[in-house]
């Protein structure tokens, strides 16, 4: 029997025969996140998804029998209307398990159960749905929706250092179907359980299928968010990210993997100066992240402590007698933009490396920016960048730091031995948590 009711609520004594596609757990984040109850996502013979929800008294009784993929008999149940703005598929009711519901693994349905279920949307019904909260559930749990996307990995930024924050975020950038890209955002557990899923592969993945996610415009842009019901799937998991796969594969996209990447910053690990300069010699050229501590034993002030940047590209401009010029842009009347960047000579007493400071990481951390620091220095006809070291600049030397440092593949090559500080650890020695608000994009470090 597949899902058919007709009525209003009622005690079922039908037998079901549904394939459990998915299930999650609705916490209660203002109690400690405890558990209210667990919802399911199930599948009947005619491809037709109901939600299944489990009260948390009774979730107990059935938690060693959830498996993804597993047919079951279901009967005894009670059925009842979704709360008008918590639907999870395109039906209006659910099922809710009773005191005699009976939950029994099946091995042989009457008829063959569809093995997965999807509701994938292009970009143009994203956008329909973004900040409608249709269809979603508003309780302590977050946002519920039935939306599922599948595309290629075009590129990949993470906060994850290790041990993990309290609060991690990841931002993947998937290509569509239609070509058109989309930027999904992970956070807190999930990030951390992303990462151990991939580090599990023995490969780099082309493709993922991401389920039940809640679309955003913030600013005028889509952004997509991860939810406590959305499950990742990559290359050939499904048979949806399997076609999708191959079907990259035959093209050949020409696409980098990000998958690296994202490896890369799953752990931060702690180095040494010393190790760190034999790392770029022995090691293949990679983007990876490494926690240091030292102390600042010298700025050097040959290298300035200021430049303008191209506001549109964050590149250096060039000065002309009435004008900047940038030639990344090939814009010769481009808007400036003053930016810190700082070199310094940092010890660990073992060893001493080149460290640049950019002008992310030196602005939180005194709090100025270069703008302001310049009018603190401003001179008649001298230009910012021609001027002395900001005296907060000139205060760092002699001070110890804990900070994370980026290794990209310049660092690899024989005339770059700088390195690029990320982030200042507080006090304890633990990376602060970005101030980046939910669906605001990060901001790329640059070389001028």
């Amino acid at each position: 029997m597949g899902f058919l009711f007709r009525s209003q609520v009622w005690a079922c004594s039908s037998v079901v025969e549904a394939r459990l596609l998915r299930f999650w757990e609705a916490k209660n984040v203002k109690c400690g996140g405890e558990l209210m109850w667990m919802d399911l996502l199930m599948v009947d013979v005619n491809s037709t998804m109901m939600q299944v929800t489990i009260s948390a008294s009774r979730f107990p009784q059935f938690r060693e029998m959830l498996h993804a993929g597993t047919m079951f008999f279901v009967s005894g149940f009670d059925v009842s209307r979704c709360a008008q703005n918590f639907r999870l598929t395109d039906s209006s009711l659910m099922i809710r398990f009773s005191e005699s519901t009976s939950f029994q693994v099946l091995t042989e349905p009457v008829s063959p159960l569809p093995e997965e279920a999807f509701r994938f949307r292009n970009q143009h019904e994203l956008i329909g749905l973004a900040n409608t909260n249709n269809q979603l559930p508003e309780n302590d749990t977050g946002f519920e929706l039935d939306v599922d996307i599948i595309g290629e990995i075009v590129s990949v930024k993470s906060t994850v250092c290790d041990p993990p924050e309290e609060k991690n975020r990841v931002m993947v950038t998937l290509k569509l179907e239609s070509d058109e890209t989309v930027t999904l955002s992970f956070f807190d557990s999930q990030v951390v359980a992303f990462h151990k899923q991939l580090e599990a592969m023995r490969v780099d993945p082309k493709v993922m299928v991401v389920t039940s996610i809640n679309p955003k415009i913030v600013g005028g842009r889509l952004f997509l968010n991860a939810t406590s019901g959305t499950h990742v799937y990559f290359d050939k998991k499904t048979i949806a990210g399997a076609a999708r796969f191959y079907k990259l594969i035959a093209r050949d996209t020409g696409l980098p993997s990000a998958a690296p990447l994202l490896k890369s910053y799953a752990k931060v690990e702690t180095m040494t100066i010393a190790d760190l300069s034999s790392f770029i010699v022995s090691a293949a050229s990679q983007k990876i992240d490494f926690l240091c501590t030292g102390k600042v034993v010298r700025v050097d002030t040959d290298k300035g402590w200021c430049y303008v940047a191209c506001s549109k590209c964050g590149k250096k401009l060039q000065r002309t007698e009435s004008a900047f010029t940038c030639g990344v842009c090939s814009n010769s009347h481009a808007v400036g933009a003053l930016r810190y960047r700082v070199e310094m000579a940092i010890s660990d007493d073992a060893a001493e490396g080149t460290f640049v400071w950019f002008d992310s990481v030196l602005t939180k951390l005194h709090s100025i920016r270069a703008s302001e620091a310049s009018q603190m220095l401003a001179e008649d006809g001298v230009n910012p960048e021609d001027t002395g070291l900001p005296p907060f600049i000139a205060d760092m030397e002699g001070k110890t730091y804990i900070f994370q440092v980026r290794v990209t593949a310049f660092n690899f090559t024989e005339h770059h031995k700088t390195f690029t500080i990320t982030r200042i650890a507080e006090d304890h020695g633990r990376l602060p948590v970005d101030d980046v608000v939910n669906n605001i994009g990060f901001s790329d470090l640059c070389e001028p």
